[in-house]
This record gives structure tokens, sequence and C-alpha cells, in this order.
């Protein structure tokens, strides 16, 4: 299973069944939080079934989610490489399995191999540039910019088709962009009338090219 995690790519057998018996392999129902922000940071994640969002939120309950990953993606290594509190949290968005790496085996195994060091620096790079991305969209672009940025990021192309199988709600969707509940779905709404998108329960189809004003 670690072989399919891209920052173990280039990890010899022996090293994989190392860190794979050092991994403990726990079960979590959706909704479950699984880190807090400013914790102590003592393990490392890897997603082998299921689904979490990192967000972040303040004392009123107001949220921002910053990232969602599935199966094979990772969270948590930041905190490891700093010894800094988590900078964010992480919930369940589905029944998940989730693998646990202590943060003392994730160290050794970082001195030792060269590859995994170089691959984690270029997936936090990716991250970085992925944040600097976000940040422009919600300083320059409009509510509609980032809806339909979002819509796009999220569909994957299904014989010739853009569609979202597991399509977040309104509120997610606010989540990620910085924007009331209430705008998305008037957004989401006059881009079904206009036959630009289909909503099918969990599932949206882009129909055509979004419009570039709303």
């Amino acid at each position: 299973m670690l072989e399919d995690v891209a920052i173990f790519s280039g990890l010899s057998q022996d090293d994989l069944e190392l860190l794979e018996h050092h991994m403990v392999t726990r079960s979590f129902q959706k909704n479950t939080i699984i880190i807090n922000e400013g914790d102590e940071a003592s393990s490392f994640f890897i997603i082998i079934k299921g689904a979490v969002k990192v967000f972040l939120s303040n004392e009123e309950g107001k949220e921002i989610i910053i990232n969602a990953q599935g199966a094979g993606d990772h969270f948590g290594e930041l905190a490891l490489l700093d010894d800094a509190p988590r900078s964010a949290s992480v919930i369940t968005t589905e029944k998940s399995t989730i693998g646990v790496i202590a943060k003392e085996d994730f160290h050794k195994l970082l001195a030792k191999n060269t590859d995994l060091s170089l691959n984690l620096i270029r997936e936090l790079t990716r991250r970085v540039r992925l944040l600097s991305d976000n940040v422009r969209s919600l300083a320059l672009m409009d509510v509609y910019g980032r809806v339909a940025k979002i819509l796009l990021d999220m569909a994957q192309e299904e014989d010739g088709i853009m569609v979202i199988n597991k399509r977040p709600t309104q509120q997610d969707i606010a989540n990620h962009i910085g924007a009331s509940r209430e705008m998305v779905a008037r957004i989401l709404k006059d881009l079904t009338t206009g036959n630009y998108i289909t909503i099918d329960g969990r599932r949206l189809i882009i129909n055509e090219k979004l419009p570039d004003a709303y």
C-alpha cells in the first residue's frame, strides 16, 4: 500500500517493510476529529481508505477549509519537522482507514533515506504553491470566480466530460472560498438554470465551459 504514496516512491522494499512494521492502522467513523489545531505533534498519518478535510476555525465556529484529501494522501508531517504544535485540524468526511506512524520512526527513516527527504520537500513545495494559488484567488477573484475555480479543481475527466463524483456541500464550498453558503447556493442555482452544470445527488457534471463572469 505504501508504494502508492507519492512521498514513499523510490524507497527500497526493506524500508517499506520497516515502515509498515511501525505503522498502526486505525478506523474512524465519518465526522471524527483526528487532529486538533494546537495539539502536540506525535504522529504522521496516511489515508489508506476514505477522505478527510483540513481546516481552521475560530471560537465562534467559523471555518475555512484548507484542503481535502483522499486515499494515498498524507497529513501531519509539517509539525513533525519543526516540533511546533499542529497548525490545523483534520476531520474525516467519510468512514476512513488511516495508517499512523510515530514521530520517532518517521524521523529515523528521514535521516537514513535521501529519496524520502527529497520527496517530502517536493510535496511541501507543491503545497506551498497551492496555498499561494488559493491566497491569490481569495484576494483577486470575486465569489463567482472562486466557485468556478473550485468546481474545476475538483472535477475529473470521464469520457470527455468533467465530473465531480463526490460533490461537496454548499457549506463546504463556502468554507473553501471564504464566502456565505447563500451566495454559493445562488451561483450554483444560476449555473444549473443555464445548463452549465447538472447536479444529480452527490454527482456534479460540468456540461460546458463555465462563463467568465457572473
